[in-house]
C-alpha cells in the first residue's frame, strides 16, 4: 500500500475520542446540560481554571499557513493538512499529547497572528509548522510575546535540538570538541536555530551560507535576520560559495536541498569529518558517498538510514513537559537540557549510532524533564 492508500483507507490519521463517560442520563447531565452550565460560570469568572476543567490541559494547535510544507515549498493550506494531522499524530503517539492541525488560509503575518490570538483560549499551547522564513520569525517572537501559553516553531527549534543532541555524541565519537569548525548549509527557519542554539550551547565556530554563499559582513543583499547572524557567525569573513567554505571544516550541517555536495567536498574538510545531510526525501549527499569521501559520521533526516535526526524525538516531550509544568515560554536553556539528556539515552555512541531513536524508551521522558 502506498501512502495516497493508507490515506484514503483510514481518510486520515487523527479523530476524536471521550475520556469521560456518557453511558446514561446522569452522565449526560454532567458532561453537558445542565451541570456543564455550572462549569461554563465558573470559567467565565475565572479563566485560569480552564486547565484545570477543560481539554485546554493537554491540547495543542499545530497551526501552519503551508508556506513551506516539508521540502515540497509552498504549497498552501489543502497541501499542508496530512502533514500537520501527522504531526498531531505523532504528538498522540509519542507524547500522549492531544494536538489539532490548524491550517490557515491565509500568509498573512497579521492575520495569522490575530487566528493564533483568537482560538489560545482552547488550547494549552500552539505548535507553529511548516511556516516560510522569515516571516516564521516575526509571528514567533509576537505570539510568544502577546500569548500566555508556550509557542514553539518547530521547524527551528525541534531541529535545533535534535542536531545539538546528535552532534554532542558525534564530537565524542571523534575525539573532537566545542572548537570544531563548522559550516550550515540554509539560512532559513531550520539553519538560522540550529545555528543560534549550537552558539549558545559553545560550538563558536560557524560559517552558515544560503543559496548565493556564505554569510557575511562584505554581502549587502541580506534581510534582517541574515544581518543578524553576520554578528555572531563566520568571526573569519569567508567568502565563497558551499564547496569553497566546506574545505577544512570538521562539521558540515545541511538544511538546504538534495544532491548538493559530493564526495570530493568530503575529502576536502578535516580528518573523521562530521556529516547530518538533513534535506528530505533527499539528503545533501547521501551517506555511502559521504562516506567514500572520509567522512567518519553520517547522519541524515530519513528512516532508512543510521541516524537519523528526526524532529519527533523533540517536539512530543517539550510540550509535554510544558502542558505539565504549566511553562509559558519555552527557553534556550530549556532546549539545550533537552539536547544534553537526549545525548545521554545513547549510552555508548558509535560512529552508526549517535541519536536515539523514537520508539526508544525514555525519549519523551529525558526530553519532557528538561522543560520545567
Amino acid at each position: 500500500m502506498d501512502s495516497i492508500g493508507y490515506h484514503k483507507k483510514y481518510k486520515g490519521k487523527i479523530g476524536t475520542e471521550l475520556k469521560s463517560p456518557i453511558n446514561d442520563k446522569s452522565d449526560l447531565s454532567l458532561a453537558y446540560t445542565p451541570g456543564v452550565a455550572s462549569v461554563s460560570l465558573e470559567l467565565s469568572k475565572d479563566p485560569k481554571k480552564a486547565s484545570l476543567l477543560s481539554l485546554k490541559s493537554n491540547t495543542i494547535a499545530v497551526l501552519s499557513d503551508g508556506s513551506a510544507v516539508l521540502g515540497l515549498g509552498n504549497i498552501g493550506p489543502y497541501g499542508a493538512i496530512p502533514v500537520m494531522e501527522g504531526k498531531a499524530a505523532l504528538f498522540k503517539k509519542f507524547g500522549g499529547v492531544d494536538a489539532f492541525p490548524i491550517c490557515v488560509n491565509s500568509q498573512d503575518n497579521e492575520e495569522i497572528i490575530k487566528l493564533a490570538k483568537n482560538i489560545a483560549p482552547v488550547f494549552g499551547g500552539i505548535n507553529l509548522e511548516d511556516i516560510e522564513a522569515p516571516r516564521c520569525f516575526e509571528i514567533e517572537r509576537r505570539l510568544i510575546k502577546e500569548l500566555d501559553i508556550p509557542v514553539m516553531h518547530d521547524d527551528q527549534h525541534g531541529t535545533a535540538v535534535v542536531v545539538l543532541s546528535a552532534l554532542i555524541n558525534a564530537v565524542k565519537v571523534t575525539n573532537k570538541d566545542k572548537s570544531v569548525k563548522i559550516v550550515i548549509n540554509g539560512a532559513g527557519a531550520a539553519g538560522t536555530a540550529v545555528c543560534d542554539l549550537l552558539l549558545e550551547y559553545g560550538f563558536k565556530n560557524i560559517v552558515i551560507c544560503d543559496s548565493k554563499g556564505a554569510i557575511s559582513k562584505k554581502r549587502s543583499d541580506l534581510n534582517i535576520e541574515k544581518g543578524r547572524l553576520t554578528k555572531i557567525t563566520n568571526k573569519n569573513s569567508e567568502v565563497g560559495d558551499i564547496h569553497q567554505i566546506i574545505k577544512n571544516k570538521d562539521v558540515f550541517i545541511g538544511v538546504s536541498k538534495g544532491n548538493l555536495i559530493d564526495k570530493s567536498d568530503v575529502a576536502n574538510m578535516n580528518s573523521n569529518a562530521i556529516i547530518f545531510a538533513m534535506a528530505n526525501p533527499t539528503p545533501e549527499i547521501m551517506p555511502d558517498e559521504a562516506k567514500k569521501g572520509g567522512a567518519k559520521i553520517v547522519a541524515s533526516g530519513r528512516s532508512d538510514f543510521n541516524n537519523q535526526i528526526n524532529n519527533v524525538l523533540a517536539f512530543p516531550g517539550i510540550f509535554r513537559g510544558a502542558l505539565d509544568n504549566k511553562v509559558k515560554k519555552i527557553t534556550n536553556k530549556m532546549l539545550i537540557q533537552a539536547a544534553i539528556n537526549l545525548s545521554k539515552l545513547v549510552k555508548v555512541p558509535t560512529p552508526e549510532k549517535i541519536i536515539a531513536n523514537p520508539f526508544e524508551k525514555g525519549v519523551v521522558k529525558a526530553v519532557s524533564s528538561a522543560v520545567k
